[in-house]
């Protein structure tokens, strides 16, 4: 099996976020299932809003590093908080300037295999904001898995360092870390 690499990341700001929680954890169990494994987090990116005038100065450096490092890989976890039903802005704005191509680059999210995961503590676990982020991901060449993963009541599932304390949650989220990385070591 060849050694995929893949992106980790979180459509949150918030320091103590859920979504960083679960894709940390999720991002974990790719790690121990052979992949190379990068979280980013997009508040060390400082991508600032999307905007066709500041682009054309250039390309923000903290949105260069994203796409680069979307480029780079063979498969993307991605965690989406899911706010009014939908999609975060940071992460449509993230999405927004990686889709953006350069003359002579690929697109940064073409032919990614793609995970999704939401997590709340409401009792849908974010699940409504993924159809959202599976429909714009499809729609700019991500490959994204048909398996998803919505975590309700996330905040009794954690312990104290962040981990998931519930083995059958765990169990959820790493089998879907796995998928995604059998089906990027098969692609790539």
């Amino acid at each position: 099996m060849t050694t995929p690499k893949i992106i980790a990341l979180a459509g949150s700001l918030r320091k103590d976020s859920f979504h960083q929680k679960l894709i940390n954890e999720a991002a974990r169990f790719a790690l121990e299932s052979g992949a190379e494994v990068e979280v980013i987090k997009l508040a060390d990116l400082a991508i600032p809003m999307f905007d066709e005038d500041l682009e054309a100065q250039g390309t923000p450096a903290g949105v260069q590093q994203l796409k680069d490092k979307l480029r780079a890989a063979d498969g993307i976890l991605l965690a989406s908080p899911e706010y009014n039903g939908s999609i975060t802005a940071v992460l449509k704005n993230a999405i927004d300037w990686a889709s953006r191509t350069e003359q002579g680059a690929e697109p940064a999210f073409a032919n990614k295999v793609t995970a999704l995961y939401a997590a709340s503590p409401g009792g849908l676990g974010g699940l409504r904001g993924l159809n959202h982020v599976r429909d714009i991901l499809s729609g700019i060449g991500s490959l994204v898995l048909a398996n998803q993963l919505a975590v309700p009541a996330i905040h009794t599932l954690l312990d104290d360092n962040g981990r998931i304390s519930d083995p059958a949650t765990a169990e959820k989220v790493a089998g879907l870390a796995q998928q995604l990385v059998s089906v990027a070591s098969k692609l790539k």
